[in-house]
């Protein structure tokens, strides 16, 4: 991928590195600004790319400090993370994240259409404008998650599930080769969960690696091929299962941490 002249982010596009797992983590702690103690100790894991992992825990386990964490939003105090075979933002382009529905200002007067236009600005850089192929990509993502009809709608007048699918959009209009989403299915109508189960399935079934947090544990067999249980800021290896794979693969988790560590 092409170098915007004036990119978005301090970050570069680097060239990815093949054979490597999507996310590896070693011995990783992260602290917030100010605060005393680490949002997250000595966590070691390696997701594969293309597979889908569910982040399982109760609020303020550290799922969500892993995610912003991977997505270069907090600074690592201790360990390492590696995406894609680089360090954090190296390939920037190839992360997309989903913040918690709650962590944005819905009050803010932009269009449907123009916010899942900003998934497209690791692309587009600063000063430069949507081209032709970024707004049919728009377009695109939108009718997928069927909200194609409220495109030209303020944010603020969307129900929690139109926002949660817009939310999606944006990130899937950045066409990143990971997703990382924090509480995708929180709190949202019927109609939103089938949507976004199908397109999540979608994109796993085209070699998306999907990392999703949630605290229910709700249908994770059947939705995610693996899960991490988080505690304190932990990660509680023993507890990680492979749902669907075969025996063989069932000790993925501790297979993978004796390869990191």
């Amino acid at each position: 991928m092409k170098t915007p002249r004036f990119p978005y982010s301090r970050h570069r596009h680097g060239t990815p590195a093949p054979d490597v797992p999507a996310v590896e983590c070693v011995d990783l702690s992260v602290r917030y600004p100010r605060a005393e103690r680490p949002a997250l100790q000595h966590v070691s894991l390696r997701v594969p790319a293309g597979a889908r992992v569910a982040l399982v825990g109760p609020n303020g386990a550290g799922k969500s400090t892993l995610l912003k964490a991977v997505a270069g939003l907090l600074p690592v105090v201790a360990g390492s993370v590696r995406v894609h075979g680089s360090p954090v933002g190296g390939c920037c382009h190839r992360v997309a994240y989903l913040a918690q529905r709650g962590d944005l200002d819905w009050r803010f007067p932009i269009t449907v259409r123009r916010l899942v236009l900003t998934g497209r600005y690791v692309h587009i850089g600063w000063f430069g404008w949507p081209r032709r192929a970024d707004r049919q990509i728009v377009d695109r993502v939108l009718d997928i998650l069927q909200i194609g009809d409220l495109a030209d709608r303020r944010i603020g007048e969307l129900s929690g599930g139109q926002q949660q699918r817009a939310l999606l959009a944006r990130a899937m209009a950045q066409e990143a080769d990971m997703l990382l989403l924090d509480e995708p299915l929180n709190a949202v109508d019927a109609q939103t969960r089938v949507i976004v189960r199908d397109v999540l399935k979608s994109l796993s079934d085209a070699g998306k690696t999907i990392v999703a947090a949630t605290h229910d544990p709700h249908d994770i067999e059947v939705e995610f091929e693996r899960v991490v249980h988080f505690k304190s800021g932990r990660c509680n290896a023993a507890s990680c299962n492979n749902h669907n794979q075969p025996s063989s693969e069932a000790n993925w988790p501790e297979r993978a941490l004796r390869e990191v560590v």
